[in-house]
């Protein structure tokens, strides 16, 4: 029978344990990067989110007078019921939805063709020049995808639209006006431009199957047919569909593609609905529709979960090593690497020339040899030309600009690294914990946002100051930001965050936990195991995930066109004004030496660092 005192001291001595237990949790360096993460997450991705959700309920002040009995600020399903169902819904969302999920199936089953094939070709068999390829084929990853549809109208534009005439007018054949504008370019562009995502996805996966499954069926008599379509398909199946939600989503968030080839045949798809709502500030209506974007991306993701169920990790990975043996491609090596030759011609070198050759044409529409000119290069003010403009290189105005891009992309594209490898390693170290999961779902919303209705939505959080009285001082929650190169970076950052902390998990997972135990073993504390183990081990990985943040920063337009300020533009806004303004040579000198940037860049880190964006993908 216990005595008396030992049972009075019991309940001070489970709270004694509590406290222990809550001390040691504290003070474990990796408890703290979890709640360190799930702020920030909190922070800058729910709380945004939240007041979007919120602001699609509110009256705004503008609508007061149409909504009867409602103050500024008053719950209201008015702006959901004039996108749902009113006379301006189906001009308003159904049809642009329907133009949309069109585009975006067509482009993503292409896509996904195109880059599988390439993939395939690239990794699994013998097909010759394969390190020319495999730079070439991830071009147009680097190009933005209103670049390409800019050498899209140089060839095919008509006159029957106005403006200038394109290439095939220029020579007297005059293309019909659905394959200038409309659908049939658009999925042709965005294709063009997306096979270089599911390219990247695919290969990245091929290169993990050890080749000895494929060897096994050729043993058993197999058909090459047969292999791909029993062992390889199903072994690359999650990159497939990876490849399908990212592709899928990008095709229906994309705006400036839609907007250059499809605005002029009054052409709508949800996202150049969702500019013009933003534009004409009916920001509730926009958030309305960014909700109905998010909510189709979420339902393709659980279609996704549905369809790989339980078989979403393979073990492709064995211990005795992965070998990686190509097939022959026999009598077909020629004829496929002609037709590879070709393609890549056409969809990548091709509109890159078209670009150069129209930034030195003095007057569009004449693709003759004595129209050619370097003034829009190196050109002096000419006050007959473009309104006095000066050659982009000889414009203090492009420098600044310049500058301000290249500052964005070095100080945004380091942060978002350096806080994806962090929270990489949160979701690898605690991907069967509850706070590991949750921290990778947070990380992942902003993927589900469409890059326009992001900016929007941080231009309403931070476009004036928000603060909270705390006792009896004011504090500061969201501070006034708009206009200022902060909020670039951090709309930037929080982005790319799904693509940054994918990267770093991948970059993390590699990394055996014996080698950070065995550094607790001999007395190092968590930050000394950070920088002498872990980021050591993972520098390529971490180049990698740079260079893959880096390229997407460099050309990106829809996520900033709303945030930017005359102070803060950036080279892929400069280039949509100068486009905008009827300047298209400008706008092309600009879009090549954007390119150049890029890709030299790439290529110098990929020579010297072995950075590898594949491998971050």
């Amino acid at each position: 029978m216990r005595n008396t005192a030992s049972f009075k001291n019991e309940p001070y001595s489970r709270l004694r344990r509590a406290k222990n237990i809550f001390r040691d949790w504290f003070m474990n360096p990796y408890n703290l990067l979890v709640i360190a993460s799930i702020i920030v997450l909190l922070f800058f991705v729910v709380v945004p989110l939240l007041e979007m959700v919120f602001t699609s309920f509110q009256v705004d002040v503008k609508d007061v007078s149409r909504i009867k009995k409602s103050a500024a600020g008053d719950w209201t399903l008015y702006y959901w019921k004039r996108l749902l169902n009113s006379v301006i819904s189906k001009n308003m969302l159904y049809r642009p939805l329907c133009h949309s999920l069109l585009i975006a199936c067509f482009v993503s089953f292409f896509s996904i063709v195109i880059g599988g094939i390439l993939a395939w070709l690239l990794v699994r068999s013998d097909l010759p020049f394969k390190r020319f390829f495999s730079l070439a084929v991830i071009v147009p990853y680097m190009i933005p995808s209103w670049c390409e549809s800019m050498a899209w109208i140089s060839v095919f534009k008509t006159p029957n639209l106005g403006g200038s005439p394109g290439f095939f007018s220029f020579l007297g054949i005059v293309p019909p006006d659905w394959l200038a504008y409309g659908p049939v370019p658009i999925i042709f562009v965005l294709t063009v431009h997306y096979y270089a995502y599911a390219y990247l996805l695919i290969a990245a996966s091929l290169k993990s199957i050890n080749s000895e499954l494929e060897e096994m069926g050729q043993m058993l008599g197999a058909s090459k047919i047969l292999i791909l379509k029993k062992i390889t398909f199903p072994l690359v199946m999650p990159s497939l569909l990876s490849s399908f939600i990212l592709i899928f989503s990008k095709a229906m968030g994309t705006f400036a593609v839609p907007a250059y080839l499809g605005l002029k045949v009054s052409y709508y798809t949800i996202s150049t609905m969702l500019y013009s709502a933003i534009k004409q500030q009916q920001t509730a209506t926009a958030y309305g529709i960014s909700l109905i974007l998010i909510g189709i991306a979420a339902v393709i993701i659980y279609i996704n979960q549905v369809i790989i169920g339980k078989r979403k990790s393979y073990a492709t990975i064995g211990g005795k090593g992965n070998r990686s043996n190509v097939i022959p491609l026999n009598r077909s090596k020629i004829p496929v690497t002609v037709i590879v030759m070709l393609f890549l011609i056409a969809g990548v070198i091709l509109p890159i020339m078209i670009l150069l050759f129209q930034s030195v044409m003095l007057k569009l529409g004449n693709f003759g040899f004595s129209n050619l000119t370097l003034h829009y290069w190196f050109g002096k003010a000419d006050p007959n030309i473009y309104y006095g403009t000066p050659g982009i290189l000889r414009n203090p105005v492009f420098y600044s600009v310049l500058w301000n891009s290249l500052k964005l992309v070095i100080v945004a594209s380091i942060l978002a690294t350096f806080l994806g490898q962090l929270v990489g390693y949160v979701i690898s170290r605690g991907r069967h914990t509850r706070s590991g999961r949750l921290t990778e779902q947070l990380a992942f919303i902003p993927y589900l946002i469409p890059s326009i209705a992001f900016g929007a939505m941080y231009l309403s959080v931070f476009s004036v100051e928000r603060s909270v009285m705390l006792f009896g001082h004011k504090v500061t929650v969201f501070p006034a930001l708009y206009g200022t190169f902060t909020l670039l970076v951090i709309v930037t950052i929080i982005k790319n965050l799904p693509f940054s902390s994918r990267a770093g998990s991948a970059n993390m997972m590699q990394i055996r936990t014996e080698l950070e135990e065995a550094g607790k073993i001999k007395g190092a504390g968590f930050a000394a195991r950070m920088m002498r183990i872990v980021f050591p081990l993972s520098k390529n990985g971490f180049i990698s995930g740079f260079f893959l943040i880096f390229v997407a920063v460099m050309k990106e337009l829809d996520l900033i066109v709303l945030l930017v300020s005359p102070k803060t533009q950036t080279l892929p806004y400069l280039t949509y004004y100068y486009m905008s303004g009827g300047m298209e040579q400008h706008a092309n000198a600009s879009a090549v030496l954007m390119f150049l940037i890029v890709f030299l860049s790439y290529w110098a880190a990929n020579k010297i660092f072995g950075a590898d964006i594949t491998s971050s993908f």
